[in-house]
Parts: structure tokens; C-alpha cells; sequence
């Protein structure tokens, strides 16, 4: 009995690994992708060139590519998000005009912590590039500031999932949080010119944490289905500031957001097919 039981077991746990890692494989081919366009506000202040806040109109667009891994037993999602903002903002008094553009960049991971059926939380690690530009019409000798800065932090999410009667809703909120990285900064009163044809040197690549850099990220976001299509409605939070070289910048942009969420499944290579779009797997 022993000796026919024991092959049995080890059948057994052989049968559970391959049928454990094909749903591995199968879960990592479930992309979920959305395409966000909004408009909102954004406040600026730019000492550098000027030493008044500038607020005004701003666009945005947004990319967002979420899929499951095989790290950590196939707990961890990958999520990786482009977006690109642009403002048209003027002075209290009208009197000045700025033009102020930002890309930003940021790949995450994600450890799921399933709460139940309908509840989860995601938290890991977090990749942040931001590169842009601020200009000022007014100013005739340093017209301009360039914005380059990133580094790593972290990132939380809340994925709730519910009913009104028999209609599928997702809600979403999540913040990100940079911690550690560097940032481009010209000293105070220093010019371009100075820095780059005369070749001043001085503490232009600086670290930056919370101390000099406390920004966060926020979006909050509801999925829901029309017919064959998924739409996406959501809320963009986005507090950018430094102080650096006696230099103090920041961006406060409050952006409504709408577009649509494509579930797609990977078949070999680039081939794909897309999945009933009913609702997100994440």
C-alpha cells in the first residue's frame, strides 16, 4: 500500500507544479492598457524667473500598461505609466504669460495583498524620470528653466470592485511617493550661458529626498462598461516641488481625466487577442 501510494504522491505534486506554473505563464499574458486624455489647473512658481506664482489652464495625457509577473510566486504586477503634461499659465496682474511642459516616466511593482474578493491593496517600489521646461515671456536674459530630475520611492494602491445591481464598477486610488534620487538645479542668479559657454562650474546635479523634493502623485480613477468598451473617468493630483541653490519651484496640476482600458492576452511573441472588455483583471 505504501509502495503504490507514495508514486501516486509524487504524480501528485508534479501535476500541481505544471498545472501552478502554466497559470503562472497564463496570468503574466493578461495586459491591461489604458489611454487617458484630460484638462484641468495648474499653479507654477518658478523663482528662478520670476518671484510670482503663475496659474492657468493645463492638458494631459496619460499611458498606463499594468501586467502580472512571475516574481514572488506570481504576486507582483508590473505597472508602467507616460504621461506628458503642458500649461499655459499668467501672473495675478496678466501682466506675464508662462509656458510650462513636463514628461514624466515611472515603472513600479507591486505586491498584491488580496483582501478579499472584491478589496485589494498593492504596495513596492517605485521608478520616477521627469524631464521638461518652463518659459517665461517676460524675462530676456534667462528666459527659461530646464526640469530634469528622478529617482526611486514608492508606491501604494486600492483596487476596490463592486456592484450597483448587476453593473460592474472598479475604483482605484493610488499615490506615489519619491524618496531618493537627483535633480538638475543652476544656482541662484546664475545664467545658462554662464553655466554652459563660459563653463562655471558649481553644484548643478544635486540629491534630492523629502528634505528638498516632497512631491507626490495622486490619481484616483472609476472604470465601468459601455457595451463592448471599458471607459475610465479619473482624478489626477500631481504636487511637484523643490527648493535647491536657493531656488524654490513647484507645479500644483489638478487634472479631470477620461479614455478607455483595452484587456488584451499575449499569445507568442507580438501576437495578441482582445478579452471581452466586461471588466479589468487587476
Amino acid at each position: 500500500m505504501t509502495k503504490r501510494l507514495f508514486p501516486l504522491l509524487i504524480s501528485l505534486c508534479i501535476a500541481l507544479a505544471v498545472h501552478a506554473q502554466e497559470d503562472s505563464l497564463r496570468a503574466t499574458r493578461y495586459v491591461v492598457r489604458s489611454t487617458l486624455f484630460g484638462a484641468g489647473f495648474n499653479n507654477v512658481l518658478e523663482t528662478y524667473l520670476s518671484p510670482l506664482e503663475y496659474t492657468g489652464p493645463e492638458v494631459r495625457f496619460m499611458h498606463e500598461r499594468m501586467r502580472m509577473t512571475r516574481l514572488m510566486g506570481g504576486n507582483v504586477s508590473s505597472q508602467s505609466i507616460i504621461q506628458v503634461c503642458g500649461s499655459y499659465t499668467e501672473n495675478i496682474s496678466k501682466t506675464g504669460e508662462t509656458f510650462a511642459g513636463l514628461a514624466n516616466f515611472s515603472y513600479a511593482l507591486h505586491y498584491q495583498f488580496p483582501i478579499n474578493e472584491n478589496l485589494k491593496i498593492l504596495a513596492g517600489p517605485l521608478l520616477d524620470l521627469n524631464v521638461g521646461v518652463v518659459y517665461n515671456r517676460r524675462n530676456s536674459n534667462n528666459p527659461a528653466q530646464a526640469k530634469a530630475y528622478g529617482g526611486l520611492g514608492a508606491s501604494g494602491m486600492v483596487i476596490y470592485k463592486f456592484h450597483i445591481k448587476n453593473y460592474p464598477l472598479t475604483l482605484r486610488y493610488q499615490a506615489n511617493l519619491p524618496l531618493l534620487g537627483v535633480m538638475f538645479s543652476p544656482e541662484y542668479g546664475e545664467s545658462y550661458y554662464e553655466m554652459f559657454s563660459l563653463g562655471h562650474s558649481g553644484k548643478h546635479v544635486l540629491f534630492s529626498s523629502l528634505h528638498n523634493n516632497p512631491s507626490l502623485r495622486q490619481m484616483l480613477t472609476l472604470d465601468f462598461p459601455v457595451k463592448n468598451t471599458i471607459l475610465r473617468v479619473g482624478y489626477v493630483c500631481d504636487i511637484q516641488q523643490s527648493k535647491a541653490n536657493h531656488l524654490k519651484s513647484h507645479s500644483y496640476s489638478h487634472d479631470f481625466m477620461i479614455g478607455f482600458v483595452r484587456n488584451i492576452y499575449l499569445l507568442k511573441g507580438k501576437n495578441k487577442i482582445s478579452l471581452p472588455q466586461k471588466v479589468t483583471p487587476f
